[in-house]
């Protein structure tokens, strides 16, 4: 999907190369990649799954056709599952075991309506002894607090607490933005005509 913004004119901008915020310490690039097929057993092409979505870190970026984890010497960090009774099963038992055995750091359920998982949200840690319940909805690897929102996850950042948007929320806060814009060029189109061109 392409999104185009109109913008206020180039030398208008200012693009801030810090926030005064500190820096992460390192800079980890993420992969995301959904419904595609993962294989996990070199020789073995029927030993895959297809997790709706997963985080891979430190890999080359962009889509792939699959995932086999012995040519991009990462494991996913973070896998993500739509479930439904017609799915909880498979989900809390095979997968969930699947993932603890390769080791993917944490493993999220996300059930939608509710049917099963009441709470709609459930999520596994790796510890020493395998996978750990998480209990305060906060993913370590992704740094970020998860919450319910309606049929969908909320997705916010630790550090600062500002939400990362979907599609439909970014387009909506890009079009609150031009219109501050266009009120601020306004308010300062009123006070060149008052008072002259600032200074």
């Amino acid at each position: 999907m392409t999104a185009v913004v109109t913008t206020l004119k180039t030398s208008e901008i200012i693009y801030p190369s810090a926030d005064g915020e500190p820096v992460a310490e390192t800079d980890r690039r993420a992969t995301v990649l959904a419904n595609q097929f993962l294989y996990y057993a070199q020789g073995f092409p029927k030993l895959r799954v297809a997790p709706d979505v997963m985080v891979i870190f430190d890999v080359e970026p962009g889509g792939r056709d699959n995932y086999k984890i012995w040519e991009e010497g990462q494991v996913p960090k973070v896998i993500f599952e739509m479930t439904s009774p017609g799915t909880k099963s498979e989900d809390i038992i095979n997968k969930k075991d699947l993932y603890e055995g390769i080791e993917v750091e944490e493993y999220w359920l996300f059930d939608p309506r509710g049917e099963w998982i009441r709470e709609q949200l459930r999520g596994y840690r790796l510890g020493e002894d395998g996978y750990e319940l998480i209990r305060d909805n906060r993913s370590e690897v992704l740094q970020l607090r998860l919450e319910i929102e309606g049929k969908l996850i909320g997705f916010y950042r630790e550090d600062n607490g500002e939400k990362l948007l979907i599609p439909d929320e970014l387009a909506s806060a890009l079009q609150a933005e031009r219109q501050r814009a266009a009120e601020l060029e306004a308010l300062l189109e009123r006070y060149r005509d008052q008072f002259g061109e600032l200074p």
